[in-house]
């Protein structure tokens, strides 16, 4: 399972940003990433709209955190991306659990537990801590 690489990509370009602490042109920002410029211009215009960077026009141009580093989550940057994380699409309102109209379904209730422990590690991970990480320890098991 994998989060989509437009927000993968947005994570890259908050991450960019905070790290070098100054307004910073789109394309300087596409080049540090690797990410297309059209792209880039694409998830920094959905970053700007959920509050998270703010977009400065002109010659002194670019753009900048709108927070600090301690104060933007992956989970703030996943969900301007890609609205609220769900594990499974049944727990989306505008589709619901299709699979039991009892309304009860075991399966639906598991995805939305697990759902809500992925919302909260995403939330703790705030990018102060991802700045200062230590690199030697994936966190994979």
């Amino acid at each position: 399972m994998h989060i989509t690489l437009e927000s993968d990509y947005a994570l890259r370009i908050v991450f960019c940003l905070l790290q070098r602490g100054e307004r910073t042109d789109a394309g300087r920002i596409a080049e540090e990433t690797g990410v297309t410029l059209r792209f880039a211009l694409k998830i920094l215009r959905k970053l700007v709209s959920a509050g998270l960077i703010c977009s400065f026009k002109g010659a002194q141009g670019g753009y900048e955190p709108a927070r600090p580093a301690s104060e933007i989550s992956m989970k703030d940057v996943i969900e301007a991306i890609e609205g609220v994380y769900c594990l499974n699409r049944c727990l989306d309102p505008e589709i619901g659990c299709t699979r039991n109209m009892t309304g009860c379904c075991p399966i639906h209730q598991a995805f939305g537990r697990i759902s809500g422990t992925v919302r909260r590690m995403l939330a703790e991970e705030t990018f102060d801590k991802l700045l200062t990480a230590d690199c030697k320890e994936t966190g994979e098991s």
